[in-house]
């Protein structure tokens, strides 16, 4: 799957849930029914009303994400460098992590600018741009994003980088020697998303199916200092609620490795969940995806993997 065919993936399926009761919200709900002329006269009223505030850049980001999501690359690029410039601006010396909302929409101006440049062919380019920003940006909350781009451009057809073990729940994680041989799903996850919980029993009833001909998952996921509705928890609250949702929420984890240090997130770049990742039997990447994905797009990308052979359920 493209980079084009992701970020149109991702902004359709946020748009069907997203409800219209936040400017975000509006602009993405306009987006989802792909008009944007519609988004961008939201935007442009709320910015004649308040001036360029975190939120209006944020909602302005959206933009050039929905320019890029319709395939229209010249547009998308001009909205993204617009508002990057906008959001330096009203920085100034600040520090971009000031407001979440401002670290929000300067990822997304940076993502649609690579995205679009990949799009054209220009792959390396894309590449290098997003090194750069990378190194500038690389102690603010941006850094997972930006890797998780380069990842996209880079990391299919690469070997899999190496699985922190230090800490899990459930059975103690394989190897990658041991791994050997076996197609892995990595499957980054996180206790409070709803889109992780929407594929669970698609990833469980392709394990069924695939298991025994060398098919298994691995389930990273991490503390993200807090439990249900929010409450404020302990490291080991948390991992206790983490094993509570596990049993709850996803069944088929119970008997799988379930890692939980951060490392493994910030390894593979990993800034939205859930993002799935396939991994060959000699050990290469072979989809690095961010974002749900149908069993039949799974199962597409699994079967040839596995050789094509077919299970006895398929019989």
């Amino acid at each position: 799957m493209n980079l084009l065919a992701v970020a149109l993936t991702s902004l359709l399926a946020v748009g069907q849930t997203a409800r219209p009761v936040t400017l975000v919200g509006e602009v993405r709900a306009a987006l989802s029914a792909h008009d944007l002329t519609r988004a961008e006269e939201i935007v442009a009223k709320r910015r004649a009303e308040q001036g360029n505030t975190a939120e209006v850049l944020e909602a302005a980001s959206w933009l050039g994400r929905g320019a890029l999501a319709e395939g229209k690359l010249d547009q998308a690029e001009k909205y993204a460098v617009d508002v990057q410039k906008q959001i330096l601006a009203t920085l100034g010396n600040r520090p971009v992590d000031v407001d979440p909302k401002f670290a929000t929409a300067l990822g997304a101006t940076i993502e649609v600018q690579a995205q679009a440049t990949a799009a054209r062919g220009a792959r390396s380019e894309a590449v290098i741009y997003l090194q750069k920003e990378m190194e500038r940006y690389r102690t603010t909350s941006m850094l997972k994003r930006i890797q998780k781009n380069i990842n996209l451009l880079t990391m299919e057809g690469q070997p899999a980088p190496a699985l922190d073990r230090s800490e899990f729940i459930g059975p103690t994680p394989p190897s990658s020697q041991d791994l050997k041989g076996k197609v892995v799903l990595l499957f980054f996850w996180a206790h409070w998303c709803g889109d992780c919980k929407w594929q669970s029993p698609i990833l469980a009833k392709l394990l069924d199916k695939y298991q025994s001909q060398g098919f298994t998952i691995l389930a990273p996921t991490q503390r993200y200092g807090y439990v249900a509705r929010g409450a404020t928890a302990t490291p080991e609250e948390e991992l206790r609620y983490i094993v509570q949702i596990r049993d709850e929420l996803y069944p088929f984890l119970k008997t799988l490795p379930v890692l939980t240090t951060t490392a493994n997130h910030d390894r593979y770049g990993v800034s939205t969940t859930p993002t799935i990742v396939i991994v060959d039997r000699q050990g290469a990447v072979r989809l690095y995806h961010p974002g749900q994905m149908t069993e039949a797009d799974l199962d597409a990308q699994i079967r040839p993997l596995l050789g094509g052979t077919a299970s006895a359920a398929d019989r």
